[in-house]
C-alpha cells in the first residue's frame, strides 16, 4: 500500500515502474524497509485486495471528518470521463455491427465477381499485373468470410447480452461522448465538499450520461459526512426528476438548473416554462390567461403522466406564437413534479451557489490528472 500511494504522488503508475523504482529510489528503499516486489506481485496485489484499498480511502475520509475538514453543508457533484484499455476499434454497437457486416458482404461480393471474370477469361499480361491472381482473390474471400462469422458472433454476443455495446479489450468499457469527438472508457461519479474542495466518494461507472447518477451520489455523500441538512448542486446534465425526488426523500437539498429541452421553445414558440401551474384548482394558466384543465392520465414506462388541455385555442390571438397543433395546446404534468418546480425556485433564488459549483468540484478533476502529467 505505501509502494502504490508513493506511486500515486510520483507520477509512477504502471507495476513494471514501481519495481523498478523499489530497487533503485533511496525513499522508496527506505520507505518499503528495503523490500522489492516484482511487478506481477505488485499488480496481484492491486487485483486481490481491491475492496481492502478501497476501505483505506474509506479511513481516509473518516479521518478527515474527525478533523473536521468536511463543512457537511454543500456538496458539488461532476463526472469526468477517463479512457479505458480499449480502443474505437475493438468497440461495438449494433449500428456499427451492421455497417461492417453490410460492408463484409459488399467486399466478399466484389472479389467473387472478379473471380468469376478471372475464371471465365484469360487475362493479358498487363492486366494481370494490376489484377489480383485467382489464389489471392480466394484467399481475400476467406479471410472476409471468417471475418463475417466473427462479426455475427459479436452480434449475437451484444443480442444476448442486452446491452447497446460491447468492448472486447475492455469488456466494462463504454464508448463515451467527450468535448471532441469519443473515446472509449468509464464515467467517474465525485461528489466534493465546499469547505476545502475535498473529495467525499466516487464512484466508477460505465454510463454514458450523468442523468441517473444525482440520488446515488446524493446518498454517499449524505452518509459519508452524516449531515443532516445537506445541500447538492450539480449542472444542467444531472436534471432528471426520478432523482431530484429521491434527493427529497432523503432530506437532501438539490440545486440542479432546468436545461430548455422544449421543442416549441426551440421552435420559437411558448414553452412549458411559459404556462403557471395552478396547485389549489388543479390547472395550467397560458399567456393568454386561459386555463389548461385536467384531462386524462397515463402511464409510460412507470411513469404517471397528467395531461392538460385548453379549450378555443383557435380564436386565440397568440396562438401562432403557441401551437402548430391545429385543434388546442395540451400540457403534460409527471407526478411530483412540484418538486422540481420547488427546486426551480430555490435555483432562482440562489444563484451564487450554481456560480460556487465550478470553484468547489471542476478544479479537483484538473490537478489530480496534472498531478499524473496530463498537461
Amino acid at each position: 500500500m505505501r509502494l502504490y500511494l508513493y506511486g500515486y504522488l510520483n507520477r509512477v503508475r504502471s507495476s513494471h515502474g514501481l519495481e523498478r523504482e523499489a530497487t533503485r529510489n533511496l525513499e522508496l528503499i527506505w520507505l518499503l524497509r528495503k523490500l522489492r516486489p516484482d511487478f506481477k506481485t505488485i499488480a496481484d496485489f492491486r487485483r486481490d485486495n481491491g475492496q481492502a484499498i478501497k476501505s483505506v480511502g474509506r479511513q481516509f475520509i473518516l479521518l478527515c471528518r474527525k478533523l473536521e475538514l468536511f463543512g457537511g453543508e454543500l456538496v458539488a457533484i461532476d463526472s469526468t470521463k477517463i479512457k479505458a484499455q480499449n480502443s474505437n476499434g475493438r468497440n461495438y454497437s449494433e449500428a456499427k455491427l451492421k455497417a461492417l457486416l453490410a460492408e463484409t458482404e459488399n467486399k466478399v461480393s466484389a472479389y467473387l465477381e472478379e473471380l468469376d471474370r478471372a475464371d471465365a477469361q484469360e487475362a493479358s499480361s498487363a492486366d494481370s499485373e494490376q489484377r489480383l491472381s485467382v489464389e489471392e482473390l480466394k484467399q481475400k474471400i476467406a479471410q472476409l468470410k471468417e471475418r463475417k462469422k466473427e462479426l455475427e458472433n459479436l452480434a449475437q454476443d451484444l443480442e444476448q447480452s442486452g446491452g447497446r455495446q460491447i468492448s472486447l479489450t475492455d469488456p466494462d468499457s463504454r464508448a463515451m461522448s467527450m468535448g471532441r469527438g469519443s473515446t472509449v472508457g468509464y464515467n467517474v461519479q465525485t461528489a466534493v465538499d465546499a469547505r476545502h474542495s475535498l473529495i467525499v466518494d466516487t464512484q466508477v461507472t460505465n454510463t454514458t450520461s450523468d442523468l441517473g447518477a444525482l440520488g446515488t451520489m446524493a446518498i454517499k455523500a449524505q452518509e459519508n459526512l452524516e449531515a443532516k441538512n445537506l445541500r447538492v448542486v450539480a449542472d444542467k446534465g444531472y436534471y432528471n426528476g426520478k432523482e431530484v425526488l429521491a434527493c427529497e426523500s432523503i432530506g437532501v437539498t438539490a440545486y440542479v438548473a432546468k436545461p430548455l429541452t422544449s421543442a416549441n421553445t426551440a421552435r420559437g414558440l411558448y414553452g412549458k416554462e411559459s404556462f403557471k401551474y395552478d396547485a389549489r384548482k388543479n390547472c395550467y394558466i397560458c399567456p393568454a390567461a386561459q386555463k389548461l384543465t385536467y384531462r386524462f392520465a397515463t402511464n409510460e414506462k412507470g411513469r404517471a403522466i397528467y395531461y392538460y388541455r385548453a379549450s378555443g385555442c383557435k380564436s386565440c390571438s397568440l396562438k401562432a406564437k403557441c401551437t402548430r397543433n391545429k385543434e388546442n395546446r395540451t400540457i403534460t404534468r409527471l407526478a411530483s413534479e412540484e418538486v422540481q418546480e420547488q427546486m426551480a425556485e430555490r435555483v432562482a433564488a440562489n444563484p451564487q451557489i450554481m456560480r460556487r459549483r465550478k470553484a468547489i468540484i471542476e478544479h479537483c478533476f484538473g490537478t489530480i490528472k496534472r498531478s499524473l502529467g496530463y498537461d
